[in-house]
């Protein structure tokens, strides 16, 4: 036996010796690449065979081959042993107990501005006003015009539109709805008195954001018209929708305000449920929380829609939706509702 040939059966008894001790896919890689890789023991014997005499070469190439070989299965199967050794383990630290009880699932749950549409909503059906929706994208007539807010009006002003196409640019300008009083044209267009109808839905505003104003936010819009309906009426609805959200001891107050398709308009407020109207932080110290903006349908809208003010009357309100929540659940930023995040939205 030539110091070659006992040079590559070294080698070989060497790899087969520490890959009996390997007990990791990690490990087992390092020894591939000791033995058999491209700069492995082995490797360099089989590269080194053109510079040996040949009569040595045949004898060593031979016996590097079969070496080769062998610790190519032994890898093969070493590392077959070991993969299933590590599933094994996976199974065991995964297995599950069917004796143990089963997991709930998770529920979803309604967004609370959700929750306060529909319970708005609910109150105005069990005093006999449908519920109907309306587009987001509107006409500048129904938005504005129709509602005796003509072209040019100073009363533009109160609401920071987003057009889509300008009056400068369009006959037929284009917007997102500025407010939800659209659906009053809409209605009465189709339908004849005696209407009530409450309309929930987005809103838009270029206005710039803060803990009390938002860019989108919800909006309910009530209606009302048919012969003979009074001011009284229009105070005996919303005072028992007061009641019926904040609670059977509220007190409610009207105070003269100016709206362009109501004529007289008010503004509505209850006492502060947190301090029964002796004054605190939420009310301003005032004792009192407005919450909606109110009024009797201006008879030029209702020659808009062929009705006779002479005949007909009617009253309209609107309120947003999340001030009524952040009223109600003690919410101090309107952007909470916007945010999208659950340690916010799980508490409802």
């Amino acid at each position: 036996m030539t110091q070659e040939t006992q040079g590559v059966d070294e080698i070989q008894s060497r790899a087969l010796a520490e890959i009996n001790s390997i007990n990791d896919l990690q490990k087992l890689d390092e020894w591939r690449v000791a033995y058999l890789g491209r700069s492995g023991h082995l490797t360099a014997v089989l590269r080194g065979l053109g510079q040996m005499p040949p009569e040595v070469r045949r004898e060593v190439g031979q016996r590097a081959n079969t070496a080769k070989t062998l610790l190519e299965k032994t890898l093969e199967g070493k590392e077959e042993t070991l993969r299933q050794a590590e599933l094994q383990r996976s199974i065991e630290a995964g297995k599950l107990d069917v004796t143990l009880p089963g997991r709930r699932p998770r529920r979803g749950r309604l967004h609370p501005t959700t929750q306060v549409v529909r319970e708005i909503c609910d109150a105005f059906l069990a005093m006999g006003f449908q519920v109907v929706e309306g587009p987001e994208v509107e006409w500048d007539y129904y938005n504005f015009e129709a509602l005796n807010i003509p072209k040019d009006h100073p009363a533009r002003d109160m609401w920071d539109t987003i057009w889509i196409n300008p009056p400068a640019e369009s006959e037929k300008p284009m917007l997102l709805r500025t407010h939800t009083s659209p659906m009053q044209i809409r209605v009465m267009e189709k339908t004849q008195p005696p209407v009530r109808v409450v309309v929930p839905g987005k809103v838009y505003r270029y206005e710039a954001t803060d803990a009390t104003h938002e860019s989108q936010f919800y909006q309910v819009e009530g209606l009302a018209v048919d012969t003979n309906i009074t001011f009284a009426e229009l105070k005996g609805t919303l005072f028992e929708f007061a009641r019926r959200i904040f609670g059977t001891e509220r007190k409610v107050r009207f105070r003269c305000d100016y709206f362009p398709f109501v004529e007289p308009g008010v503004e509505m407020a209850i006492d502060c449920f947190a301090c029964n109207g002796r004054g605190c932080r939420i009310c301003s110290n005032s004792g009192w929380i407005e919450i909606m903006g109110a009024g009797m349908v201006h008879p030029e809208v209702l020659r808009h829609v062929n009705y006779d003010p002479e005949k007909y009357t009617g009253f309209a309100f609107g309120l947003g939706p999340e001030r009524i929540a952040m009223l109600k659940y003690g919410i101090d930023d309107i952007r909470l509702f916007y945010s999208n995040d659950l340690r916010f939205l799980e508490q409802f």
